[in-house]
């Protein structure tokens, strides 16, 4: 997915949601659970129980737009955390969408000084 710029924020619905819903149940969704501003033109990401699907909603300056993927076979790897919600970049968004595991993916450090 290269639609959008790589610094727009990705917000991932970590566990399972109904995808029966469709953009006004995953913007309840948004607002209720996740407490993010849902006109931020974020990101936010849910994956059904099987793994095999993935809806993506975001506001697009006049109007929500609703994303979504079928696998007809393999799963995603989609990631698991004691938080409802992940932040991740759109690259690793991307890496997800190809079937990479993010959660085993090389992690950023940040060092203060060379010693």
């Amino acid at each position: 997915m290269k639609l959008l710029p790589p610094q727009t924020p990705v917000f991932i619905a970590v566990g399972t949601t109904d995808m029966r819903k469709a953009i006004n149940g995953l913007s309840m969704i948004v607002e209720e659970h996740f407490d993010h501003d849902l006109f931020s033109g974020n990101l936010f990401a849910f994956c059904n129980r099987r793994r095999d699907i993935i809806k993506i909603l975001f506001w697009d300056q006049n109007g929500f737009c609703l994303w979504h993927k079928r696998l007809e076979k393999d799963r995603f790897c989609w990631p698991e955390s004691e938080d409802d919600v992940v932040n991740i970049s759109s690259q690793q968004l991307s890496w997800l969408l190809a079937g990479l595991d993010i959660g085993d993916a090389h992690k950023k450090l940040h060092y203060k000084q060379v010693t």
